[in-house]
């Protein structure tokens, strides 16, 4: 049946019509945005915010308040636009801006992602090691063979509800911070008045936390993972051909979904941040990666958080991978008008499950030329950084369209924010060429 003739008069939204409790409860509201925002958190991701703690305690803390607000109303403006049009991001900016632009930026953003899976597989082999020594390398392997298997072949509402149970791996990374000491008089301090520093280091890696939190590949994920979830909806059909009493109760449960899955992101990173600022940095010990992380608190903190620390890595990874890949075969079936959708036979979408085999697949290659993992995260973090500013730019304008969005363009704070955001990313995108 053509969505398009589909009758939505009359019709309950999907949330009020069901008749179990468990079904209307607000963690059954929340998904692409909670998935989006833990998936941020990956192995890089621990290894930045590890570093950046290790080497400058708690005067960086303050960078992940700033980018909660920021992130929200670019990943909240990349939902919107998904489920108002019930198009990707890629399939929206080849309809409003020049097509060389658009195979320029998903090329970038592939690359981008194609590197950052190798950093991430090679984090969680040498994790794995941590907790079952064995070869590192049959790991990596074995790791993201079974991610491209699990994309491909299974359905996407088991998929979803997978990816959601793996965001609870994150809290691991909380428990650590309540079983290290911390003067948390000292860390609230730190947080109101930081005592900051006009360093190239600083300035570097307050870049490199800009970068690490603020990515394309986000916002290609969570605008389609809205797509998804229309689809999968019987009555699902995008918010511009629904009443707008229905459409506004979806509009407010992705803020929420977005508001929390972000506070998830930048909470998380915040006591990662303040785990190896408590213990890493108070004992002058300097790291590199996520892993190096985990193998520095043994004597510090313990092993048992050192192995709490090295679980949350093969976790985050997990989640991550599947967000990285699926991003990049999003935006490349958007630009080249492929079918794409977790919930097609893989005969049915060849060109989307060929990105994402190809994405994986390049990741453990990547891995096996022994790339220092450090050269790895900068030069994914530079090629984000380039690609996520005219990413950004297009979003906001796109959302802010009347042409895209109808009477669902974004005002008021919300563009602000957004705006703001692309601002700041241009900021460290021009930081990151600047020597230290």
């Amino acid at each position: 049946m053509d969505d398009r003739n589909r009758p939505d008069k009359g019709q309950l939204e999907p949330e009020a019509a069901v008749t179990d409790p468990t079904e209307r409860s607000w963690l059954s509201r929340l998904g692409p945005g909670l998935v989006t925002g833990a998936a941020d958190d990956d192995p890089s991701g621990i290894g930045t915010y590890s570093q950046a703690g290790a080497q400058f305690g708690l005067t960086l803390l303050w960078t992940l308040l700033l980018t909660y607000p920021l992130m929200v109303a670019i990943q909240m403006t990349s939902a919107r636009i998904g489920r108002v049009t019930g198009k990707g991001l890629a399939s929206n900016m080849r309809a409003f801006g020049p097509k060389w632009l658009v195979f320029l930026l998903v090329l970038l953003l592939t690359l981008a992602n194609t590197i950052n899976i190798a950093a991430d597989l090679a984090a969680m082999g040498a994790a794995i090691h941590l907790l079952v020594p064995g070869p590192e390398h049959l790991y990596v392997i074995a790791i993201g063979l079974c991610s491209a298997v699990i994309q491909i072949s299974v359905p996407y509402a088991s998929y979803a509800r997978i990816l959601k149970w793996l965001t609870l791996v994150l809290f691991a990374y909380v428990a650590v911070a309540f079983v290290v000491p911390i003067d948390w008089a000292k860390v609230a301090i730190s947080v109101v008045w930081p005592r900051t520093h006009l360093s190239g280091e600083y300035l570097t890696t307050v870049v490199a936390v800009l970068g690490t939190t603020i990515s394309p590949y986000l916002f290609f994920w969570q605008a389609s993972q809205e797509v998804e979830e229309m689809r999968a909806k019987p009555e699902g059909q995008p918010l511009r051909w629904i009443s707008s009493f229905r459409a506004y109760r979806q509009i407010k449960r992705i803020s929420a979904d977005t508001w929390i899955g972000m506070g998830v992101s930048n909470g998380v990173g915040f006591f990662i941040m303040l785990t190896a600022a408590a213990t890493l940095h108070v004992h002058h010990v300097k790291i590199e990666t996520s892993a190096d992380a985990a193998k520095a608190l043994a004597p510090v903190a313990g092993h048992l958080a050192a192995y709490v620390f090295a679980t949350g890595i093969v976790g985050t990874g997990l989640l991550a991978l599947p967000v990285l890949a699926g991003s990049a075969a999003y935006g490349a079936a958007g630009a080249l008008r492929w079918r794409s959708s977790l919930s097609l036979h893989l005969t049915l979408a060849r060109g989307f499950y060929a990105v994402i085999a190809i994405a994986i697949l390049g990741g453990i290659a990547i891995t096996f030329f022994h790339l220092d993992p450090v050269k790895a995260l900068y030069w994914s973090a530079v090629i984000n950084g380039l690609a996520a500013v005219p990413v950004m730019a297009v979003v906001m304008l796109m959302g802010s369209s009347a042409r895209v969005m109808g009477r669902f363009r974004i005002a008021g704070l919300l563009r602000a924010g957004g705006w703001i955001a692309t601002g700041f990313m241009a900021l460290a995108a021009v930081g990151m060429f600047i020597p230290a």
